[in-house]
């Protein structure tokens, strides 16, 4: 009940002594309508009617993978002859078999912007600062972004928080020291203690840039768009199958920001893994169309590649060079 009006009220005055029945209801009746109808009584119920639950986010987890699919599990920290986590980075995928001869692939490009606009921490045109240390890359058999052997020695391991979830997997960095410079391509992550803005370089990159008894030196680095000869290849996970799939793409010029697949007549992005697969966890689109988008916006779609699991199908297309 809505409260009386607390204007104060001056005492009665004593007129006679005597006061009729009718009087004394006639005001008890007025003091009831006051009480019942007046204006702060409607105010108070409606916005009690107005008033509502506050709403809960609702959230989403991603099933882990299937028996096919790694865990991506994190190496420990194991420093040759400079502090360098990226040696022991162990790869979930099998040697995968080359498949240089099929190019049944159909291409759509579309001019991307020359910022690019879909790029993360890594942006075209942004020199980047930090340290360069060196580790035994091998053949990268053992790298994190699941490319496997390859008997490119130029290549470097980039810190967790530049790597971010392995976008920058595959892209091409110009490393600068002083007056020396090296191109090298990101094919592992450098965990902790790497910081943010660190190369891990192989071996045979860092010497490119100051002898091998520095252990460590400041460097420069910018993103590249380089020239290259072949067509980029795709190449299904171990396990992969109509049901579940892991989709990789190799070979490309620029970092890929996207790669979506078509199922019920819509694309679905996929979401990308630590070790540079994308998945399918449910099976659409698993040996259907792909379509593939650089961090400039061009679009590739490749079509006609069935699941072949640890196979490198190579398309007939290529990102534009920037």
């Amino acid at each position: 009940m809505a409260a009386r009006s607390h204007r104060s009220a001056r005492p009665p005055r004593r007129r006679t002594a005597l006061v009729s029945v009718a009087a004394v209801a006639a005001v008890g009746l007025a003091a009831s309508l006051v009480i019942a109808f007046g204006p702060d009584r409607d105010t108070d119920t409606e916005a009690a009617g107005k008033a509502g639950a506050t709403p809960v986010a609702a959230t989403t987890r991603t099933s882990a993978p299937p028996s096919g699919a790694p865990q991506g599990k994190k190496p420990s920290a194991t420093p040759s002859k400079s502090p360098s986590p990226s040696a022991s980075k162990t790869t979930p995928s099998a040697t995968p078999t080359a498949e240089p001869t099929r190019p049944a692939t159909a291409a759509t490009g579309r001019s991307g912007s020359a910022s690019g606009e879909l790029a993360g921490r890594i942006r075209p045109g942004v020199d980047y600062t930090g340290v360069a240390t060196f580790y035994d890359a091998g053949t990268g058999e053992g790298g994190a972004c699941s490319f496997g052997a390859s008997d490119d020695v130029m290549t470097a391991a980039m810190n967790t928080t530049d790597y971010e979830v392995s976008k920058a997997c595959g892209a091409y960095v110009r490393v600068r020291a002083g007056g020396a410079a090296v191109t090298v391509r990101i094919t592992n992550e450098c965990l902790s203690p790497c910081k943010p803005g660190q190369l891990d370089l192989s071996a045979e990159a860092f010497a490119k840039l100051a002898a091998p008894s520095r252990g460590e030196i400041p460097i420069t680095w910018s993103l590249l768009s380089p020239a290259v000869s072949d067509p980029l290849s795709i190449r299904y996970k171990t396990g992969s199958s109509q049901y579940w799939c892991g989709i990789q793409v190799l070979g490309h010029r620029n970092p890929v920001a996207r790669l979506e697949v078509r199922a019920g007549g819509a694309w679905t992005p996929l979401p990308r893994t630590e070790y540079n697969y994308f998945l399918s966890e449910q099976g659409g689109g698993c040996g259907g169309a792909l379509r593939i988008t650089d961090i400039y916006g061009e679009q590739l779609t490749v079509e006609g590649l069935p699941v072949r699991p640890d196979v490198v199908q190579r398309t007939g297309v290529q990102f534009a060079a920037r």
